[in-house]
């Protein structure tokens, strides 16, 4: 096993450092384990086509590509998650300012029991969706984003590039501050 160990550090390291102008996809990395990362325009590459079943709506579903030229704001969350509860006001304070430019697209993680889950969204007064996605298999298209972090914000532009990662809780001038400069873009 731990002879797996270097090779595949490599790898990842490599893997890491591709060029956007590679046609590599993004690559999630944290530098010195930070909790605000920003990407400049130049830096950013698009995360692939992913999508799940919506919380709210069960038997529908929800893809990146619905929201094709317009910012969104990717917040894996569960309602079991403090810092979650504490900024879902502030996220739907984001979605409703980007208005038809733009959506917050929640990630539910965690919570096995979706009722639960629901229950949170609509006591919150939540109009934005939430793919259900309990095990977070969404981080793997997220260029590797830690799923051990919850919450985790991820800003994406019009091309759907990743332009800040949040590892922590947000506050709407966060989200706010990234949004007004990617519309300018």
């Amino acid at each position: 096993m731990k002879r797996l160990a270097a090779p595949l550090s490599a790898v990842m390291l490599v893997a890491g450092c591709a060029s956007p102008d590679s046609g590599a996809t993004f690559s999630f990395h944290s530098p010195g384990g930070q909790v605000e990362i920003f990407y400049d325009e130049a830096e950013r590459a698009p995360l692939p086509n992913f999508g799940g079943e919506s919380l709210m709506q069960p038997g529908e579903h929800i893809n990146l590509s619905d929201f094709d030229n317009q910012i969104v704001v990717l917040n894996a969350w569960g309602q079991w998650c403090a810092p979650c509860r504490a900024e879902v006001d502030d996220l739907q304070e984001v979605h409703e300012a980007l208005g038809g430019k733009g959506t917050v697209l929640g990630i539910n993680v965690r919570d096995y029991n979706p009722e639960i889950a629901r229950d949170f969204v609509t006591d919150n007064g939540v109009t934005y969706p939430s793919i259900y996605d309990p095990p977070f298999k969404t981080a793997v298209n997220l260029g590797g984003v830690p799923s051990s972090v919850i919450p985790t914000t991820v800003v994406l532009d019009k091309q759907h590039r990743p332009a800040a990662v949040f590892l922590r809780e947000v506050t709407a001038q966060d989200i706010l501050t990234v949004t007004d400069q990617l519309e300018g873009e």
